[in-house]
């Protein structure tokens, strides 16, 4: 099985962190640390996945992307 890469983003809150895959609607996870979300998103998007396979649906191509876009400061 070839593996996927896609892009996870991932936001701080007041006192937690959530996460979520543009390219796979609806998956989402949250928690306590940076490391805990990542942990929850992983497994989000492997059970997504598993999903999809398990309905016949194909599994999309990542197709979004990301940049650093460095401006002026304040």
């Amino acid at each position: 099985m070839t593996p996927l890469n896609n892009v996870v983003v991932i936001e701080k809150g007041k006192s937690n962190f959530s996460a979520y895959v543009p390219d796979f609607p609806g998956c989402v996870a949250a928690g306590d640390t940076l490391d805990e979300v990542e942990q929850l998103i992983r497994e989000a998007m492997e059970m997504h996945v598993a999903g999809l396979r398990e309905d016949g649906v194909p599994v999309p191509e990542p197709t979004s992307v990301t940049r650093e876009i460095e401006i002026a400061g304040t």
